[in-house]
């Protein structure tokens, strides 16, 4: 499974449920009265921070989401149902930006959970309208729009333990040894071009592809990764006897 690290979706909470005309039926006497309810709210849009840190990758092929719209109102009063919120799920460490606003929140333990975009209100009933010199409102109000927004998501990962080094220098075969990752190794500069993840007693182990001088000005693989070191609690700097034995230092 590909390493993804960074996506751009579309999100769009529900709009409001319609608000009704509708009478009271009663015998003998015909429109007894408003009894439109009104329409129910539309679902909120949340993201919500999770471990699963490849969870991004569900997203690679569907990039629109969408709370649930509230229902229409109902006869006899009753109130449309309403819709049910939609909770995107991403990885502790990810910052949500919304590309329209340029607001910008980040998720930073599990189960934290933030608004990205509000419900429409529900519409009005006639019977909403009713008043002493209206008795037999025909109005009624459609539900407002949801919120709707362009999204880009970018994630830090949240490791323990970090390991860097120059490409090249074992830092993949240690992973693999000490945690259950499955990391691929080879004898050539860059074979890690995602970060690997894995799990050592409860703490978990990134492996950070390769580093050389200038990587914060785009050499190598660049800058992209060097954002997933940010966070972690503890770098592991990793130095090859073959680098030493050549005349480098690994640093």
């Amino acid at each position: 499974m590909a390493f993804i690290d960074e996506i751009k979706i579309y999100g769009e909470a529900g709009t409001g449920g319609n608000g009704v005309v509708r009478w009271r039926q009663e015998k003998f006497i015909p429109k007894g009265g408003p009894a439109g309810g009104d329409g129910g709210r539309g679902g909120d849009f949340y993201a919500q921070a999770v471990r699963d840190v490849h969870i991004l990758s569900k997203y690679k092929a569907k990039k629109s989401f969408y709370a649930e719209k509230g229902e229409n109102g109902g006869n006899k009063s009753l109130h449309g149902k309403s819709g049910n919120d939609f909770i995107l799920e991403l990885p502790i460490g990810s910052i949500v930006t919304n590309l329209d606003t340029e607001e910008s929140w980040q998720l930073l333990e599990e189960g934290q959970k933030v608004l990205l975009l509000k419900g429409g209100y529900g519409g009005f009933g006639n019977e909403h309208f009713k008043s002493s010199t209206n008795t037999t409102p025909k109005e009624w109000r459609p539900g407002e729009e949801g919120e709707h927004g362009n999204f880009y998501i970018e994630l830090e990962l949240f490791a323990d333990i970090g390991l860097v080094g120059l490409p090249n220098a074992g830092k993949s075969s240690l992973l693999n040894v000490v945690t259950n990752a499955d990391a691929k190794v080879g004898d050539y500069a860059f074979t890690t071009l995602d970060p690997n993840l894995g799990d050592f007693y409860g703490y978990t182990i990134a492996d950070i592809p390769g580093l050389i001088e200038g990587a914060n000005i785009g050499k190598g693989l660049g800058v992209k990764f060097l954002r997933h070191i940010k966070r972690t609690k503890m770098i592991a700097h990793l130095v090859s006897f073959d680098n030493l034995s050549n005349g480098s230092t690994g640093m």
